[in-house]
């Protein structure tokens, strides 16, 4: 785990970061204002309808962003990862949280203000850009998953959800077992489906050796033939 007194460097140097190309006095300035937290696994980080007073950077663990729908249902819509921003289209859009924030894994969340922001994005047009540019690829996602969530079967939106993990946080060592562990309900969220239709669809995807699961651990036996479920929906 990241210290909490390194997550800003960790936000501001970290190749892939949008703010990694400016220029080390404005870096340092963002450093000197900016504060840090520790999220204990399942914490909230942020909730709906609270007000977004700046920038938050996930330094250190995963991240999911999820909807509460129809009786308190939840819907994953987005996981972040290292050195991922959230919350960012609402503070820019000066809109409240749509969505809540829980931390999926132990993490560090790094905090930069409202004021240092825009004042570094006025003085940084290049850095508009950057933000402009992950917002719409963040977009482009989103669609993509809300129309493969509504057409697919189940066995397609589950394949397509664990290819998701898969694209978003990697394999562990052995190149097999998925590196984010997730509770069944959070993958049933993620699909757009009940726990008790993942759990089913994942002994399925164990049955024909395509998966295997012990616990919240999940290793992907045969990558192509997920594939091909996934595109056939």
């Amino acid at each position: 785990m990241v210290e909490i007194h390194q997550a800003c460097y960790t936000c501001l140097e970290t190749p892939g970061s949008i703010f990694k190309d400016l220029p080390q006095e404005e870096k340092d300035s963002l450093t000197r204002t900016h504060s840090s937290r520790f999220f204990h696994k399942g914490e909230l980080i942020y909730g709906e309808g609270d007000k977004p007073n700046g920038i938050l950077c996930l330094a250190q663990g995963k991240v999911k962003i999820f909807k509460e729908g129809i009786a308190g249902r939840e819907q994953i819509i987005r996981l972040a990862k290292p050195v991922g921003f959230i919350g960012y289209r609402a503070f820019f859009a000066d809109e409240n949280y749509r969505a809540s924030a829980t931390a999926l894994e132990d993490s560090v969340v790094c905090y930069f203000t409202r004021d240092d922001v825009l004042t570094t994005v006025r003085k940084r047009p290049e850095l508009m850009l950057k933000i402009l540019k992950a917002l719409a690829s963040e977009l482009g996602v989103s669609h993509l998953r809300t129309v493969n969530l509504t057409q697919k079967h189940i066995r397609g939106r589950l394949a397509e959800s664990l290819l998701f993990l898969v694209n978003t946080y990697g394999f562990d060592e052995d190149g097999e077992t998925i590196k984010a562990y997730l509770s069944r309900d959070d993958l049933a969220s993620l699909s757009n489906m009940t726990a008790s239709n993942a759990i089913r669809t994942l002994t399925q995807f164990s049955e024909e050796n395509i998966v295997s699961s012990e616990g919240r651990r999940l290793k992907i036996l045969d990558r192509q033939k997920l594939e091909h479920i996934s595109e056939i929906g």
